[in-house]
C-alpha cells in the first residue's frame, strides 16, 4: 500500500497512519478515536479520521480490483510474471485501468474481424512509417470475404486505430488536453423548448470545463438527463488530433494519407467517447463530493444550533385559515396541552385567541414561546408582542424546514400515537428551540433545507456523509443517559438502534441509570459497546461527579490516585481550578496515558460537561410583508437559511428567501462561502437587486460606500 499520498495530504507520519488502521481494524468508532485515543494517533482528528477511513477504503478497492485484473489475465492464459509485477506497481485505479484496457474482454470489434482475417502484418507495416505502398500491398490479401482492396485497406485502418488506442501513454496525453483545453457544449433538444423552459440559459451554452462549477453542471446534468439538451465534453478535435499526430508520426513531411485516417478514427472510435464518459464521471464524482461537503457542513452548523435548554415552552406552528396550532411543553419536552386559535384571516378571531395564549403561558408557567418560520409566521410573531403576559416571556421564531417530514413519520406516530399531524409539528418546533440537536436527528437530512442538488448526488455516499456528521455532532455534545431518546442515543458511538431500544427498555424496566457502569447491565451491551460509547454517555447527578463528564471511566482510577496524592474527593476536584494546576500531571505519564490524554482529563476537570454550542438569541425582522415592500437600498435584518458553493441564501421574513451571490458575501474576495458565514447567523443585508415577476431578490453584505 502506497501511504505517501495520505501522510503527505495529511501532514502526518506514518505510524499515526498505521495506528489509526489498527484501532479501526479492531471495531473503534471515529469519535471514540479522536477523543479517547489520542496518544495513540498523534491526535488525529475525526476529520483527518474520516479521510483516513475514506483512502483505506480505496485502497482496498485498489486491490480488489488488481484481483479481478489477475483473475481475469489468468484465465486468458496471458498472465505473466512481468504483468504480475506491473500490476503491483499501480497506484490509482486510472492506471490500472489503462494498463488492462489491451487485455479487457469486449464485443467483437471491427479490428477484431480484421486481425482474424490476417490483416494484421500490414497494420504493422503501416505503423512502422517506412513508406510502404499500402495499396499495392492490399492485391496479396484479396480472399473470398476480402473482395477489394478498399475492404483490405479498412480492416487495417480498423486495426491501426485500436492499436493507437492501446497507447497507455498517448491515452494520458489526451486525458490532460480534455482537462485543460475541454469545453463543455449545450444543445436543445428540438421540440423541447417550452417544455424544458426552466432550463433556456442551457439550451446553446459552453464553458470550459475547467472553469465549470457545481451548481452548472447539475443544472446541465438534470437538464440532460431530463432529454431536453444535448451534452460533449471535449476539446476542439483539430488540436486533439494533432496530439495524437505528434505522438505517432515520425515524421510530419512524410505523411501517409491512410495512417491520418487511422488517428482520424481512433480518436473519434476509441478515444473521445471513452474519455467524454471518464470526465463526465470525474466532474460529477467531483462535484458530488463538494455538494455533499457543503450539505455535510451545513447539517453540522444547524445541529449544533444553541439550545435554550430545559424551559417550559409554548410552541407554535402558524397559519392563516388551518389556524395556528398551540402546544405546550414542559421542561423535559413532554406535551401538556394541544389547542387551536384563528386569529388570522379568514376568521380573524385574534381577540379570542391572544386571550387563550395569555391563558397557556400563566396556567402552564410558560418561559419562552417558539413560533415557526413558514407561513403566517410574521403575523403571528407581531399577534404574540401585542400580548400582555403576567410573566416575563421571551418570543423566539424557530426554523421549521422538516417539521412536517417528521410529523407524518413512524417516529412522530410511535411518539404521539393519540395526535394529529399538526400537533406533532408544533412539539417538534417547541423542542427544536429547546435542543435542535435532539429533535433534528429524528428526521432525514435531505428534509431540512440546507443541502444543494441532494437528489442530483449518489445517494448511498450522500447519506454516509449526513450519518457520519449526525454522529460528529452528537459525540460532540454528548447525551444525558436518562433523558435521550433512542433516536438521540442511536448515534453515540457503539451503540446503535437495536442498543438504543435495548438502553430504553431498561431505563423503563428498572428507573433511571446511577452509574455508567450500570450500562453493563443493558442486554447485549457487552464491553466493547461500552468502551466506545461510555465517555459520551452523562448521568446528572450521579453519585461518581465523573459519570456526568467527559473523563472516561477507563480513567477513573487514575483521577482517584490523583485525589488520594493530594488529600482531596472527586467532587472537590472538580472545578477546583487552583487545585488542578497545581498537580504535577507528569508524574502520571504511563504506556496507557500519554501526555494528549492528561491535557484532555484536565480540560475536563476544569470544565465538566461543558456544552460547545453557544447561546440562543432572539431576532426581530424588518417591516415588510412582501416582496412588493422592498426596494433597491433597503437594509434589512436577515438569518443565513442555507449556504452554497455560489453564495448563500437568507431569510428575510417574506415567503421569497434573498440571495447572497459569492461576490456580494463581503468586501473582499471570498473563496468559499463558509469560511465568512455560518447557518442562522443574523446579518444586516442590503437589497441590491429585484425581479418582481421571477420572485427573486439579491442581497449583499458589503459595507457600501
Amino acid at each position: 500500500m502506497n501511504t505517501s499520498i495520505i501522510t503527505k495530504e495529511l501532514n502526518i507520519q506514518k505510524w499515526q497512519l498505521d495506528n489509526a488502521e489498527k484501532l479501526l481494524e479492531q471495531g473503534a468508532t471515529l469519535p471514540f478515536i479522536a477523543r479517547y485515543r489520542k496518544d495513540a494517533t498523534g491526535g488525529l482528528t475525526d476529520v483527518e479520521l474520516e479521510k483516513i477511513v475514506l483512502f483505506l477504503q480505496k485502497q482496498k478497492q485498489l486491490e480488489e480490483r488488481k484481483i479481478a485484473i489477475r483473475t481475469s489475465l489468468e484465465k486468458q492464459s496471458v498472465l505473466t510474471e512481468e504483468l504480475q509485477k506491473k500490476i503491483e506497481t499501480f497506484n490509482s485505479i486510472q492506471e490500472l485501468e489503462d494498463f488492462y484496457i489491451p487485455f479487457k474482454p469486449r464485443r467483437k470489434t471491427k479490428a477484431d474481424i480484421a486481425i482474424e482475417q490476417g490483416l494484421s502484418p500490414l497494420a504493422k507495416m503501416l505503423m512502422a512509417q517506412n513508406g510502404t505502398d499500402i495499396e499495392l500491398l492490399a492485391n496479396q490479401y484479396l480472399k473470398s470475404d476480402l473482395k477489394t482492396k478498399d475492404e483490405v485497406i479498412e480492416g487495417v485502418l480498423e486495426i491501426v486505430a485500436l492499436w493507437i488506442s492501446e497507447r497507455i501513454s498517448l491515452r494520458q496525453r489526451l486525458r490532460n488536453l480534455f482537462w485543460k483545453r475541454g469545453v463543455l457544449k449545450t444543445k436543445l433538444v428540438k421540440g423541447k423548448e417550452q417544455e424544458g423552459e426552466k432550463y433556456q440559459d442551457y439550451f446553446d451554452y459552453e464553458e470550459r470545463i475547467n472553469k465549470l462549477r457545481a451548481h452548472r453542471f447539475f443544472a446541465i446534468y438534470r437538464a440532460q438527463t431530463e432529454g431536453y439538451i444535448k451534452v460533449s465534453l471535449a476539446p476542439d478535435k483539430k488540436e486533439a488530433i494533432e496530439n495524437i499526430e505528434r505522438y505517432i508520426l515520425k515524421d510530419s513531411n512524410k505523411v501517409d494519407k491512410y495512417l491520418q485516417k487511422a488517428i482520424v478514427k481512433s480518436y473519434s472510435r476509441y478515444f473521445k467517447p471513452a474519455l467524454e464518459n471518464e470526465v463526465r464521471k470525474e466532474l460529477k464524482e467531483k462535484f458530488e463530493d463538494e455538494s455533499i461537503d457543503i450539505f455535510a457542513k451545513n447539517l453540522e452548523q444547524l445541529l449544533l444550533q444553541p439550545p435554550l435548554g430545559g424551559k417550559r415552552i409554548l410552541a407554535i406552528d402558524p397559519g392563516f385559515k388551518s389556524g395556528c396550532k398551540l402546544v405546550c411543553l414542559n421542561e423535559n419536552g413532554e406535551l401538556l396541552v394541544n389547542a387551536t386559535v384563528y386569529p388570522h384571516p379568514p376568521q380573524k378571531k385574534s381577540l379570542e385567541a391572544k386571550k387563550k395564549i395569555a391563558t397557556l403561558v400563566e396556567q402552564y408557567k410558560i418561559e419562552a414561546i417558539a413560533v415557526g418560520n413558514g407561513t403566517a409566521s410574521r403575523e403571528t410573531e407581531q399577534l404574540l408582542k401585542s400580548i400582555h403576559y403576567k410573566n416575563d416571556v421571551t418570543i423566539y421564531i424557530v426554523n421549521e424546514a422538516g417539521a412536517s417530514v417528521y410529523s407524518a413519520s413512524k417516529i412522530a406516530r410511535k411518539e404521539f400515537p393519540n395526535y394529529d399531524v399538526t400537533v406533532r409539528g408544533a412539539v417538534s418546533i417547541g423542542r427544536r428551540l429547546m435542543d435542535p440537536l435532539a429533535e433534528l436527528v429524528k428526521i432525514d437530512p435531505k428534509s431540512i433545507g440546507v443541502g444543494q442538488y441532494q437528489y442530483d448526488v449518489n445517494q448511498t455516499k450522500l447519506k454516509t456523509k449526513l450519518d457520519n456528521t449526525v454522529i460528529k455532532c452528537v459525540n460532540k455534545i454528548g447525551v444525558n443517559l436518562n433523558t435521550a431518546s433512542p433516536y438521540l442515543l442511536q448515534y453515540i458511538a457503539g451503540i446503535g438502534t437495536q442498543l438504543a431500544e435495548n438502553i430504553a427498555d431498561y431505563r423503563s424496566e428498572y428507573g433511571n441509570f446511577t452509574s455508567r457502569m450500570e450500562l453493563l447491565k443493558v442486554p447485549k451491551l457487552g464491553k466493547k459497546a461500552f468502551e466506545q460509547s461510555a465517555g459520551f454517555l452523562r448521568i446528572a447527578g450521579a453519585k461518581n461527579p465523573l459519570d456526568n463528564s467527559g473523563v472516561h471511566p477507563e480513567n477513573y482510577k487514575l483521577i482517584e490516585q490523583i485525589c488520594k496524592d493530594y488529600n482531596t474527593t472527586v467532587s472537590k476536584l472538580i472545578g477546583n481550578a487552583e487545585l488542578i494546576e497545581k498537580i504535577a500531571w507528569k508524574n502520571y505519564l504511563s504506556d496507557e496515558v500519554g501526555h494528549l490524554t492528561l491535557e484532555d482529563i484536565k480540560r475536563e476537570l476544569l470544565q465538566p460537561n461543558r456544552d460547545p454550542r453557544k447561546k440562543v438569541k432572539t431576532f426581530q425582522f424588518a417591516n415588510i410583508k412582501t416582496i412588493n415592500d422592498l426596494s433597491v437600498g433597503m437594509k434589512i435584518p436577515a438569518i443565513i437559511n442555507n449556504i452554497t458553493n455560489f453564495g448563500a441564501f437568507a431569510d428575510i421574513g417574506i415567503k421569497e428567501n434573498g440571495l447572497i451571490h459569492i461576490s456580494e458575501l463581503a468586501n473582499e474576495f471570498v473563496r468559499n462561502p463558509a469560511d465568512v458565514v455560518v447557518l442562522q447567523q443574523q446579518v444586516m443585508a442590503t437589497v441590491i437587486g429585484l425581479d418582481i415577476d421571477r420572485k427573486r431578490i439579491n442581497l449583499s453584505l458589503k459595507n457600501k460606500v
